[in-house]
C-alpha cells in the first residue's frame, strides 16, 4: 500500500511538472509596442487606411502587431506605418506597411485569409 502510494505521488509530481513547463517559442509573450500615434483611421468602407507615426524604426512589427490587434471590424486595413519627422507635405516618411484581413468582406479586399495578416518594413527605411 505505501509503494502505491508513493508511486501515485511521483507519477503526479512528474505530471505537474510536465504540464507547466515548455520549450515551444509559441509561449513567448508578445514584444511590447513602443510609442506610437494614429494619424488617421478611417471608419466606414470595405477598404480601410490606418496611418501612424513613430519616433524611430525600433518595434514597427510590434506597433503593427498592437494596432492590427484592435481593428476587429470587416474590412480589408490597410496599415501605413510613418517617421513622425522626415517627410514633407506631399511625401510620408513611409517606414512599413501591413494589412489585415477581418471577414470575408476584409479577405476580398486584401487578398488574405480572414484573420491574417501581412508585415513588410520597407527596404532602408529610417526615421532621422
Amino acid at each position: 500500500m505505501k509503494r502505491t502510494i508513493a508511486a501515485l505521488s511521483i507519477v503526479a509530481a512528474l505530471a505537474a511538472l510536465t504540464a507547466c513547463s515548455s520549450d515551444s517559442s509559441d509561449d513567448k509573450p508578445a514584444a511590447k509596442a513602443p510609442a506610437y500615434t494614429i494619424t488617421h483611421q478611417d471608419d466606414s468602407g470595405n477598404q480601410r487606411r490606418v496611418q501612424v507615426e513613430v519616433n524611430s524604426t525600433d518595434g514597427l512589427r510590434a506597433v503593427f502587431d498592437d494596432v492590427s490587434a484592435k481593428l476587429t471590424d470587416d474590412a480589408g486595413w490597410f496599415v501605413e506605418i510613418n517617421c513622425s519627422s522626415g517627410g514633407t507635405a506631399k511625401a510620408d516618411n513611409r517606414l512599413a506597411n501591413g494589412r489585415k484581413a477581418v471577414g470575408r468582406i476584409g479577405a476580398a479586399a486584401t487578398g488574405l485569409a480572414d484573420g491574417e495578416t501581412e508585415f513588410k518594413v520597407n527596404d532602408g527605411a529610417t526615421c532621422p
